[in-house]
């Protein structure tokens, strides 16, 4: 029996239109012009016999009945991807590519591949680092694995870990002229900062400590760089617990101080879920959860704290750039 299908190209179309809601957004993803879209569309309605769209002037909406085929469409196109993702990915062997913060590749990731390697020897894993959202549908990655809070739509989530924030700094630091003794004495010390000066400020009041000005210091935007810096004896770094612990068990890095701050934000493993139970794909990502769990443990065991909440009245948040997957 033949199949009574609509032209694929206009499908595509409408798939991308319904999902930002502007043919302006569906034709640069597709690269065409928004005259080209909105030919299609208006032809997949006529051979449809009904409106997909209510076009209104500062945008689109969905009709009851785009509403309605837009899952079965999206659903089709998620498998033609996946069975085309297999397809390729049997043809690569192995290869399986992660999209990672750099700073989490680098401090975390990076010194776990040996692991890895040992636990599932038929996986190569490729790193891409970034800081851009991913997209599954036009990137070729097969897991992300970001700093947000969760809100990944239509993606699987698993939650790995999530953060504190603790001075972190060079064992030589620790004596000198002006030794750190307690959180007073940070103001005879540079103060590292990432991206903005609102975490010291933020520790600074947690910890009940004053006459320590919190807007000095130089501003690193990459994580690691904060962590690096710090283990140079360039300063007392605020260090994300998790990027710094490998420095504080080879002894680059101590914590003067026990008070930590937690983080808004956890990282969090996403992909597709038409490609979550690959085999290697589900294979990678019971190891990066056995891993996380274990790394919690370790942790535990270089004496990092349980971290305490800041003051209700001056804890605002730090995410600075909303979830990333």
């Amino acid at each position: 029996m033949t199949r009574r299908l609509p032209p694929l190209s206009a499908l595509r179309a409408f798939e991308a239109a319904a999902r930002h809601l502007s043919f302006t957004r569906a034709a640069g993803e597709l690269h065409v012009t928004q005259t080209a879209i909105s030919h299609q569309i208006r032809a997949l309605e006529e051979y449809l016999g009904v409106r997909l769209f209510r076009r209104l002037p500062r945008g689109l909406l969905l009709t009851e009945e785009g509403q309605i085929y837009l899952p079965a469409i999206r659903d089709a196109f998620d498998r033609i991807a996946a069975a085309t993702g297999e397809l390729v990915a049997a043809r690569a062997g192995g290869a399986l590519t992660a999209s990672v913060l750099p700073s989490f590749a680098s401090k975390w990731l990076v010194p776990r591949l040996g692991r890895l390697r040992d636990a599932h020897p038929e996986v190569d894993l490729r790193i891409s680092t970034s800081l851009h959202l991913v997209d599954f549908a036009r990137e070729d990655v097969d897991i992300g694995i970001r700093m947000g809070r969760g809100h990944y739509h239509g993606l699987r989530v698993d939650r790995l870990f999530g953060e504190v924030l603790t001075p972190v700094c060079s064992p030589a630091l620790l004596e000198g002229s002006h030794p750190l003794r307690q959180p007073a004495d940070l103001r005879h010390h540079v103060l590292l900062h990432e991206d903005d000066h609102t975490g010291w400020q933020l520790w600074l009041e947690l910890a009940g400590v004053e006459g320590v000005d919190a807007t000095r210091g130089p501003i690193l935007t990459d994580a690691s760089m904060v962590v690096q810096a710090a283990a140079e004896g360039h300063g007392i770094a605020l260090g994300r617990a998790s990027l710094a612990a490998w420095d504080i068990a080879a002894g680059r890095l101590v914590r003067p101080f026990d008070v930590s701050m937690p983080h808004d934000l956890a990282y969090y493993l996403v992909c597709p879920k038409a490609t979550a139970e690959r085999p290697r794909i589900a294979a990678v990502r019971a190891w990066l959860l056995a891993e996380a769990a274990a790394y919690a443990r370790e942790l535990s065991a270089l004496a990092v704290p349980p971290a305490v909440s800041p003051p209700a009245t001056t804890a605002r948040p730090l995410d600075r750039a909303g979830d990333r997957p």
